[in-house]
């Protein structure tokens, strides 16, 4: 898939010749995301701070590269990260009927 928005921390992107000619053949690479840097870049070009990524999946090397978005192709997106649980719902579901209140053993001891 052709990026059309800088890459998401944790994305696994391919880059290849489309991304900067110094990637072509076999010096293209596959990077996780680790962040898009704040740098002041020609329009469609991006500074990425990643980890190159070997063929089962683990982190090789930190680089930080200066590529075209648009010559970036998405391999794996990032996971989406689950709902932080509410408050209170760690308590199990005899607890929920004092959530956000002293428990009666806690009220105990305060009064001691």
């Amino acid at each position: 898939m052709v990026m059309t928005e800088p890459p998401r921390s944790g994305d696994v992107l391919f880059v290849g010749r489309e991304a900067s000619v110094q990637f072509a053949g076999e010096r293209a690479l596959y990077l996780r995301v680790i962040r898009v840097l704040p740098h002041d870049t020609y329009q469609g070009w991006i500074w990425l701070d990643g980890y190159t990524v070997s063929t089962d999946g683990e982190a090789v090397e930190r680089r930080t590269i200066f590529v075209q978005l648009a010559g970036l192709r998405t391999v794996a997106p990032a996971p989406t990260p689950a709902p932080a649980p509410r408050r209170g719902d760690n308590r199990g579901p005899a607890g929920r009927q004092w959530a956000g209140r002293l428990q009666p053993a806690m009220m105990a001891r305060r009064n001691r």
